[in-house]
């Protein structure tokens, strides 16, 4: 056993390591999730459907060539406990072992091929300050990291905008307009690319239809979709 192996024995038996999902302690070779919560992971499984759910919830809106999500997301489920972590418990490295989770488990309907650059939604600064970082970006740099993809900052948070919390479908449209725009190099970088917009969860859409709107007029750019979770979307 190595070094860094010992002092993460040693620190599990001082400070043991939970499952976010069910709170039974991890075993030295689990990461994050127990075994038995990831082979029960509320999988979509939206990137086998051609036409799916979460693609419907943008024809009309935006041009948009695949859209997928990992889980299920359910207010009250223990599943939920894995996006309120990555949002707001500071385990900002969740987010990026999850995202590369997702590109493996993901692989074989070859969902994440052929994407050139992978963008987090942005959180405005004053929210970015609050937090200390990105949970979306920290999604992204995951599958980056796995698909080999460049991670690209093409979209920025001009405005800061309410919780979508409590709102309806129309209120998130109106609370997320003119919230996001695209960088000036974002024209020239992103021409003839295949990109790959990126959040931790998706209700009504309303955030990511604003990015996609963002970047949607620069020539030869193809658009895709992926979050963590989704809510249900039938």
């Amino acid at each position: 056993m190595n070094l860094k192996n010992l002092i993460n024995s040693a620190l599990d038996v001082v400070l043991p390591r939970r499952c976010p999902v069910c709170d039974a302690t991890l075993g030295g070779d689990e990461r994050f999730l127990c075994r038995r919560c990831l082979a029960a992971l509320p999988r979509t499984r939206l990137e086998e459907t051609e036409f799916n759910a979460m693609e419907q919830l943008f024809a009309g809106k935006v041009p948009v060539e695949r859209a997928a999500a990992l889980f299920f997301y359910e207010k009250g489920s223990p599943f939920a406990a894995i996006i309120h972590d990555i949002k707001y418990n500071n385990m900002a490295p969740m987010g990026v072992w999850m995202g590369a989770y997702a590109v493996r488990m993901m692989q074989a309907s070859g969902f994440f091929d052929g994407i050139d650059v992978v963008i987090p939604v942005p959180l405005h600064a004053d929210k970015l300050a609050q937090r200390g970082y990105n949970q979306a970006e920290r999604i992204a740099h995951g599958i980056a990291q796995e698909t080999g993809a460049a991670i690209g900052k093409h979209i920025v948070a001009t405005r800061p905008h309410s919780t979508q919390t409590q709102k309806g479908a129309y209120e998130r449209w109106l609370n997320t307009r003119d919230t996001v725009a695209a960088t000036p190099r974002a024209a020239t970088e992103l021409q003839g690319k295949h990109v790959l917009l990126v959040d931790d969860v998706i209700t009504t859409g309303a955030t990511i239809i604003a990015c996609a709107e963002a970047l949607a007029a620069i020539p030869g750019i193809t658009i895709s979709i992926f979050t963590l979770a989704a809510a249900r979307l039938e």
